[in-house]
Order: C-alpha cells, then structure tokens, then sequence
C-alpha cells in the first residue's frame, strides 16, 4: 500500500483529496491536515507521499517542503497548486519538490500521478509545465545544463531523455529493455553529473536540451 498524506489549508480540498485516492485499492490515505501541524502530522504518519499546498495563509507551503525534505527519512512531496501560483514554481522545485499538480486535476490523473511518485517517478500536470520550464532556468543555468548534458555517454541521456517524460526506473528498464539496478545506476551516474539535480530538474533539463524529442518511443 502506498501511505498518502494531504495537506492544505481547504478543509473541502482535504477532503475530496482522500476521497478520490481512498477509492485506490493500492494507496491509503493517512494523513490530512492544515499547514500549521503539517510536519509533525506527515512525519507522525510515515506518510511516503505527500501532497502539499504551495500557498497557505498560516505556514507557507514552501516552509513545510522545506522541513520536510530536511527530515532523516523524507516522504516524496509533490505541490498542488493552482494557475496563480507560478512564482511559487521554481522556488519549490529548487527545495526538492518531487512533482505539480492542480488541485482541479482529474480523478484519475490524481491517482496516476501517486502512483509515479511512490515508484520514483516525477509528475508535472500539462497545466503548469510550461510555466515551471520557463521558470526554472536561467541562460547562465541553461549554458551549464548544456555543457553537462554533453557530457553523458548516449545511454546515459538516452535514460534522461526518459526521465523527461516523468517515467520510473522500473518503467525506463520497460522501455529499453535493461534490468532495473543497472536504470538505476544510470540514473544515479547522470544525476551527479548534472550538479546533484532531482529527478524533475533532470527532466527539466532534458526538456531544454531537446533530448526527450530525440529519444523515439522504443528505442532500445
């Protein structure tokens, strides 16, 4: 089962969140809270994934992300946030966010997206792609993430070119037809030389450097 916590200051969003992941037979949902006793309630819960308001009136979202990523076994957290949000974007991603969605995200979508991130994947709704894209980074960023990029050997980026496309290790091994420890060695390699990046900054990076367009489906 995969232990799901929300967290927003909506009472109404709280509880529409549980009830849409509660009808998963694979999720269970663990934890709902304000903003306020967030960190001790997700860490409490042993939560594994969270999903977090970005903007809350009484403990800023980007507070509790910050905590949470900062504690000995951290739960991967993906924001919800809404079309207004965007300066908030990029600040969550550089504090670690695992993923963004809107919180007006089909029911569906939502339960996708949980199920991506408890495997080690990364989701951004199309909504707010291009808007944390664009955001994330600078030309200086860019000329760097460039320089990097040509550094991987053709595996390597073919394994980030999937990684752009938000996939799992277990589903990039799927695609390319190699076991999923060797994914993750690849995985491990790549994200190092890109300066440490996340999985989502990877994917960003990828989106910038063109690669998720060069990289057919089943290329092997």
């Amino acid at each position: 089962m995969i232990r799901v916590a929300v967290v927003d200051d909506e009472r109404l969003v709280r509880s529409g969140l549980r009830m849409i992941l509660g009808t998963a037979p694979d999720i269970e949902m663990v934890a709902d809270c304000g903003g306020g006793e967030a960190v001790g309630t997700v860490l409490d819960s042993g939560a594994e994934v969270v999903l977090l308001d970005i903007r809350m009136p009484d403990v800023d979202g980007l507070t509790v992300l910050r905590q949470l990523r900062a504690a000995p076994k951290p739960p991967v957290v993906a924001m919800l946030t809404t079309f207004d949000a965007q300066e908030y974007l990029t600040a969550a991603l550089r504090e670690g966010a695992a993923g963004f969605l809107l919180k007006d995200s089909e029911p569906e979508q939502l339960v996708r997206a949980v199920r991506t991130l408890a495997a080690g994947g990364s989701v951004l709704d199309p909504g707010v792609t291009r808007a944390v894209i664009g955001g994330y980074l600078t030309a200086e960023d860019q000329a760097a993430a460039a320089r990097a990029v040509a550094g991987l050997t053709p595996r390597e980026s073919e394994v980030l070119a999937l990684l752009g496309e938000g996939l799992a290790n277990a589903q990039i091994a799927d695609r390319i037809g190699l076991a999923p420890s060797t994914v993750k060695d690849h995985v491990r390699a790549l994200l190092g030389k890109l300066g440490g990046l996340n999985r989502i900054q990877a994917a960003i990076v990828a989106d910038r450097a063109g690669l998720v367009a060069r990289i057919p489906r089943g290329t092997c």
